[in-house]
């Protein structure tokens, strides 16, 4: 018989890009912040001045801004005791921003701060006076006005903006575990109201969450390597969001190339998180940034992880539905075979210098292949490989075992004949060194084999070949009705043959 044709393994190892995590904006850090601290999304302008404002006497305010403040002038001049100064120091220096003079608006809003605590505007006026601050980067002073709202609590409509603002403050302070304690009490607010972090960020929302974000992984970055992240929720508890914090901190170090750090992040929340649902995309997500990175031999490493951690038997589908996770399960089937072909090609290598160890590594990932897609349409094709990897190593009875599960199995495929043929290949190899009783034994195996062969697939080019040779054996071994029956077939349908 000739040799049968045996697969060449791939060692290509698979690293194709996957949505696992969000990705960084395509711009520096510094711009970053002009556009994050940009006052105008904030505070934006108004021409009305008037509102429901008339003067003590019942006239009406100006539209203009200039003609408003002289008139507001007059009014706080000539009825001190009116009830309604708090809104008219508010218009006030609302009109005083309009013509170009925050100087003055800031005075205005200081006096209303001192004689009017309670009033309705305080709150804005406060993170207006912020601000103010905060563009002259007088950090220091816009941290108490901020802070004034926030001592207000959660039912002030500016609490929000002052605590993502104060973060600002004190992270251009360089203050950054106290900025993360702000845009985490941010975060915190947004959850107590029902926010869904896994919604995407809409325009309206002005990319604040996404950019709280991005500076908390700035700050994070600033205090130290990936442990500081691991560090921060430890000592100041778990939040609900932390998937975020970690794969934006994940990628912010993957923009920067630092490849080491990114993936460490991510292995950070999956070693704390092993049973989260966002992990084993984290898990994907470490493969491609080695793939990515050209590190070949960690992406073999990450990929078995991979493979162990989310087999088809593995402890996190105990707690999810296997069904709803066609992503995941795709990936480990991916990974599986990846590993088995690179682990059988590095089998291969002329200069193997640990044949035992990479053809016991190939083996086990193409039996967890088998196990876990039984039904899978590659499954024939990997199943061929491993019984090819077994030829290979001269373990003839196995291959023969594993070339015929292969053949006989499976639903009709495209290597069944092949496979049928290489059992018998097998086989006959291994009855060469065959010795006593066994010879027998692997005979008989041989002349049933290749008698399953003759009827399964007649019209191989081969199956003359293979039912002349189990003739010849049936007659050797004296099963002389058995060897008349299958020569008289060879006779009857390959009337051609040598």
């Amino acid at each position: 018989m000739r040799a049968p044709e045996t697969a060449d393994a791939a060692s290509g190892i698979v690293t194709e890009r996957r949505a696992a995590a969000p990705r960084q904006a395509d711009e520096s850090d510094a711009e970053f912040e002009n556009r994050a601290l940009g006052r105008e999304q904030f505070l934006a302008p108004s021409g009305d001045y008037s509102g429901e404002l008339v003067g003590a006497d019942g006239a009406a305010i100006p539209a203009g801004p200039r003609e408003a403040i002289a008139t507001y002038r007059q009014i706080l001049e000539t009825y001190p005791n009116y009830e309604r100064n708090d809104q008219v120091l508010y218009q006030m220096s609302r009109a005083y921003d309009e013509i170009g003079q925050p100087d003055e608006a800031m005075k205005v809003m200081d006096r209303l701060v001192a004689e009017y605590p309670y009033s309705k505007y305080i709150d804005e006026v406060h993170f207006r006076r912020g601000e103010y601050y905060f563009v002259r980067k007088k950090y220091f002073d816009a941290e108490s006005a901020y802070g004034s709202i926030i001592t207000m609590g959660s039912t002030s409509s500016y609490y929000e903006l002052a605590l993502y603002k104060l973060g600002w403050a004190l992270y251009k302070q360089e203050f950054y575990e106290e900025a993360l304690h702000r845009y985490m009490a941010m975060l915190d607010h947004r959850q107590s109201i029902g926010y869904d972090f896994d919604q995407a960020v809409e325009e309206s929302e002005e990319h604040r969450v996404s950019d709280t974000f991005r500076v908390i992984s700035l700050s994070f970055s600033n205090l130290g390597g990936p442990d500081v992240v691991d560090e921060y929720f430890s000592e100041h508890g778990h939040r609900i969001y932390a998937d975020k914090i970690y794969g934006n901190l994940g990628e912010f170090y993957f923009s920067k190339l630092r490849y080491d750090d990114a993936a460490s992040v991510y292995k950070s929340f999956i070693n704390l998180n092993p049973y989260h649902r966002v992990s084993p995309y984290f898990g994907m997500r470490i493969i491609e940034i080695y793939g990515e990175a050209n590190f070949p031999q960690l992406v073999v490493e990450a990929k078995k992880e991979f493979a162990m951690r989310y087999a088809v038997d593995a402890e996190y589908w105990h707690r999810h539905d296997i069904e709803d996770s066609a992503e995941v399960v795709g990936f480990l089937k991916t990974n599986l075979s990846d590993l088995a072909n690179h682990y059988h090609a590095a089998y291969q290598e002329p200069e193997n210098e640990d044949p035992t160890a990479r053809f016991d590594e190939a083996q086990h990932w193409y039996r967890s292949f088998l196990g876990s897609f039984p039904e899978d349409p590659e499954t024939p094709g990997i199943h061929h490989q491993l019984a090819d990897l077994l030829l290979e190593n001269e373990d003839f009875g196995e291959a023969a075992l594993e070339y015929e599960r292969t053949a006989y199995e499976y639903e009709s495929h495209e290597q069944a004949s092949a496979a049928g043929y290489a059992a018998i290949y097998a086989h006959r190899e291994d009855l060469k060194v065959a010795t006593g009783a066994r010879t027998l034994e692997v005979k008989k195996a041989t002349v049933q084999s290749s008698l399953r062969f003759a009827e399964t697939f007649p019209e191989h080019e081969q199956a003359p070949v293979v039912l002349g040779a189990a003739a010849d054996n049936l007659y050797e071994m004296k099963d002389f009705v058995v060897a008349i029956d299958s020569a008289q077939k060879l006779i009857d349908r390959y009337p051609d043959t040598d």
